[in-house]
């Protein structure tokens, strides 16, 4: 290594300057044996920032189960797929948009949403449905009212101008997001199963092609910026965050679409194709190569950009939105420069697949960068603390002590609840989001799990969004088994059959040791789950430094799940509609008040909190699932609704608000204090509704399979009553506070 020591000092300095570590540094100019130019570096810091490499999470995620006999492909590309039969695959993923959706609410959302959506159709499927995970801090923090109408504009704006109902979500406030907010954004999307795309290179000479939007400076360093906590104010990173334009992802959805379905001599025009996304032009180029073990050549010269004098690192780097890298049969240009040219879109040829193994980067007829694609791929091992997985833990097999109920009535706290951050209505939100479009949706949001019809056929999908994170923070390992199961209940209460998941990992620093104990336990609590349940992990996204000043935000692993429902006709209603309805309360009821909702509400040491998550047994989860699925086929349940928070109370309002009629409870609470039986959080449970003549038989059924069942009131009237507790509310006053809370609050004076 000749390079005055100058010259290598610069470069070290550099290359810290852009989020490389030391030792990084050092292996970089080790095994290219000479000091890297700044391009190069910027390159590096890139493609080794965690949110590129997944190297502090890497070796952890391999623990999650990724097979099934449902799958077709895993982890590893855009997005994961599954098979729904007759052909068909459903494509889904979920991304985090946190650290920007924080700086710039609006396009930091939208362009959140923009980017899973390209996930989707860069594999060939076109998108059928949206949802989001949103964490937000507490609603007395002087930041939560605009950060909540940012987020919920730009996702709102982004998905209506493209044309993909939004179908469910889950909206929470807490302290904890005070600093980091989170911004987790989900697509499904359907295509044949035979015309699925990849991110692959094929043979060297194959054309590359640029498409879609051209290059600005928006977006510089995202990948870095979401690999690193905030220790500033976060105005001065605005610059870091893209900007997007709706209309032209719909031009490049429909382009993209029409030129899979193009062939030459009877071949596909498309050879690979991956989404700019992260990093840019840079890691969509390095993976699209680094997957074929091949070399790619790029002419920065020939990119389409929106600024002029852009150096060779702002254009590898931009996250300028809306573009695609698309790898062509050669003969096949012409075909494609027609599709893109009428839908007014770039489609500019910037280089070729290589034999060379290299990333080799031209512009102004000069090299400004000749890396080997193997070591950008692989960054060296991270720094971040690796702690042995942890072992198994049993659940908790008593209950908690579950302390005095406080002076207000149980109805009071009730109604508190459904007029607060807790249990109140986020219609506000839902309802700035077009759920209907494309005109197949069954059930919009407002239900644990949003339906849409698989474009015709009589089959759906049921999708939706989970996790509780007090019940992660206070025990990550069981926290996060709940988080499954509870995904997997919202498929069965649905109808469908539950196939996977997608998630969004959300974390603090990986560098603080509580951090990785906390994310090593979560994947082993969702490896227990997914294995249990053979609901295998297909796709997903890790999102570490959710810190700000050393305070990290609660572990909060969001679970998007996807069902199938093999006959719409087979949709249980989830609300109670019909007069004389025997209701049923299938699993134990415990009373497990720590960690609840009424904890919160209340004081916690009234609730008899002692910080313990409400344990999960998983074999009991899938035998009360299975059943409850077997008996919605048979067609002898009318309505059901899995558990969740708030317990029994907050089912059987909600069940009341969503079929407009009232129930009369007339079970006793088996020796627990009213307040436990209503409000506990025990889990595999579900509250079902079904003709009267076919209650016995039901509780029969489930007896003879050992699973916990009662018969606990009769559906009817226009009140919420329980006889034995002197618990009396009317539809009309809970409707009037569920609804009432977040208007209120977003209307409020700033």
């Amino acid at each position: 290594m000749n390079a005055p020591a100058t010259v290598r000092a610069a470069a070290r300095k550099a290359a810290l300057e852009l989020g490389l570590e030391a030792d990084e540094y050092q292996r970089i100019e080790e095994e290219l044996a000479r000091p890297p130019n700044f391009t190069e570096l910027a390159v590096f810091s890139a493609m080794w920032s965690e949110h590129c490499s997944y190297k502090s999470s890497r070796r952890l995620l391999a623990r999650l189960p990724t097979e099934g006999a449902q799958v077709i492909c895993g982890p590893g590309e855009n997005a994961g797929v599954v098979d729904i039969g007759d052909g068909q695959a459903a494509v889904f993923k979920m991304e985090s948009h946190n650290h920007p959706s924080f700086i710039e609410p609006y396009h930091g959302a939208a362009t959140g949403i923009g980017g899973v959506m390209r996930d989707i159709f860069t594999m060939g499927a076109r998108p059928m449905a949206n949802l989001n995970a949103l964490r937000f801090g507490a609603p007395t923090h002087a930041k939560t009212r605009h950060l909540l109408g940012g987020v919920v504009s730009g996702l709102g704006d982004y998905g209506n101008c493209v044309g993909v109902p939004m179908l469910g979500g889950a909206t929470g406030f807490d302290p904890g997001y005070d600093d980091n907010i989170l911004v987790n954004a989900m697509c499904v999307g359907i295509a044949e199963r035979e015309s699925i795309f990849y991110a692959k290179a094929g043979a060297p000479g194959n054309p590359v092609f640029y498409v879609g939007s051209k290059t600005g400076r928006d977006g510089i360093h995202g990948a870095s910026m979401a690999s690193a906590s905030f220790e500033e104010e976060s105005a001065s990173k605005r610059p870091t965050v893209q900007v997007g334009d709706p209309f032209a992802e719909k031009l490049l959805l429909e382009a993209c679409l029409e030129l899979m379905g193009a062939e030459e001599n009877g071949l596909p025009c498309i050879v690979g194709i991956q989404d700019m996304g992260a990093a840019g032009l840079t890691s969509s180029a390095v993976e699209i190569a680094g997957k074929g073990g091949v070399g790619i050549r790029l002419n920065l010269d020939l990119v389409p950009c929106r600024e002029p004098g852009m150096a060779a690192w702002e254009i590898l780097l931009s996250e300028s939105q809306e573009r695609m890298l698309v790898i062509l049969k050669p003969g096949s240009e012409a075909r494609a420069r027609e599709i893109f040219a009428k839908w007014q879109l770039d489609c500019i040829a910037i280089g070729a697949i290589t034999d060379s193994g290299f990333l080799e980067i031209e512009q102004g007829g000069e090299r400004q960068a000749h890396l080997p694609i193997p070591l950008l791929m692989q960054p060296p091992p991270s720094s971040s603390p690796s702690p042995p997985p942890p072992p198994p833990t049993a659940p908790n097999a008593q209950p908690l002590s579950l302390g005095n109920p406080p002076k207000q009535s149980n109805a009071e706290i009730l109604l508190s609840m459904l007029n607060s951050p807790l249990l109140g209505s986020r219609r506000w939100i839902w309802e700035q989001y077009d759920s209907t479009v494309m005109g197949d949706t069954i059930r919009a949001p407002g239900a644990a799990a949003g339906v849409a019809r698989i474009h015709g056929t009589r089959k759906g999908l049921a999708v939706g969004v989970d996790v509780t994170p007090r019940y992660v923070a206070a025990a990550p390992h069981e926290g996060a088994k709940q988080a499954v199961a509870a995904s997997w209940r919202s498929m069965i209460a649905a109808g469908a059959r539950p196939l996977a998941i997608t998630n969004c990992l959300n974390f603090g620093n990986p560098k603080n040791a509580d951090v990785m104990t906390q994310f090593a336990a979560v994947i082993e609590g969702m490896r227990a789950a997914c294995l249990a349940l053979d609901y295998p992990v297909v796709s997903g996204n890790v999102s570490f430094y959710n810190e700000t000043r050393g305070r990290g935000i609660p572990p909060t692993p969001s679970i998007g799940g996807i069902g199938l429902l093999d006959d719409l006709a087979l949709l249980p209603q989830d609300g109670f509609t019909t007069p004389g309805d025997s209701i049923l309360l299938l699993g134990e009821n415990r009373g497990h008040l720590a960690c609840s909702l009424y904890a919160l509400a209340v004081d916690a040491e009234a609730a008899g909190g002692e910080g313990n998550a409400p344990p999960v047994d998983l074999a009991t989860e899938k035998r009360g699932g299975l059943f409850v699925l077997e008996q919605i086929r048979r067609r002898t349940i009318r309505a059901v609704a899995s558990l969740a928070g708030g317990g029994l109370a907050s089912g059987l309002a909600r069940m009341c608000l969503r079929g407009g009629e009232g129930a009369v409870i007339t079970a006793e609470s088996g020796g627990l204090p009213p307040h436990a039986w209503l409000f506990g959080e025990d889990q595999a449970r579900f509250l079902l509704a079904c003709a009267p003549e076919n209650g016995e038989t039901l509780l029969r059924q489930a007896a003879s399979e050992g699973i916990p069942a009662t018969r606990i009131g009769t559906v009817g009237g226009t009140r919420l009553a329980w006889e034995a507790a002197d618990f009396s509310l009317s539809l009309p006053d809970m409707r009037a506070a569920c609804e009432a809370w977040l208007p209120r609050y977003m209307d409020a004076k700033k």
